[in-house]
């Protein structure tokens, strides 16, 4: 992925008001980050954990996309992300629900994906992350980035119907 500034983040979101995306919550280490090694940018909101935050490329710019956690209940369990099909014991896989674009948003419906809590999925698939088991898989490692950046831009689509 390459390097994106603030206002580039804040203008792609496409499933929120311009007065929503100027609020919300846009990471301050930007120059830090290890575009290299990103098929996406993810983040928590530090202020509100229930909200979520993922701004990916796509044929047409990027799109953003406001995602709201759904909470953890129950007793701990192994679970997989949709995305880089890491698996997770416990807390480490969350369902993110996002509203979908234009009218169809506004009348209330919303798509999910369960993904990495921590929205790392591209450090697990790189192993620059250990969630402490991964799946063996014989492909390679531009075949698991390639799956898992159609997988994502399937769930853009159906976000922007």
């Amino acid at each position: 992925m390459l390097a994106i500034t603030e206002r580039a983040i804040r203008a792609s979101f496409v499933n929120c008001t311009q007065g929503e995306a100027k609020r919300l919550a846009v990471p301050n280490d930007l120059e830090a980050r290890p575009w290299d090694d990103l098929d996406f940018l993810g983040w928590r909101d530090p202020a509100a954990t229930q909200r979520a935050y993922l701004v990916a490329e796509s044929g047409s710019g990027l799109v953003g996309v406001a995602l709201r956690v759904a909470p953890q209940t129950g007793r701990a369990r192994r679970s997989m992300c949709s995305l880089c099909l890491t698996t997770h014991t416990g807390d480490g896989v969350a369902l993110m629900t996002a509203r979908k674009a234009g009218r169809d948003g506004r009348q209330g419906n919303s798509v999910g994906v369960y993904i990495c809590a921590d929205l790392a999925c591209s450090f697990y698939l790189r192993g620059k992350k250990d969630a402490g088991r991964r799946l063996h898989e014989t492909i390679t490692l531009e075949e698991k980035i390639e799956r898992t950046t159609t997988t994502l831009g399937a769930f853009l689509q159906r976000v922007l119907g």
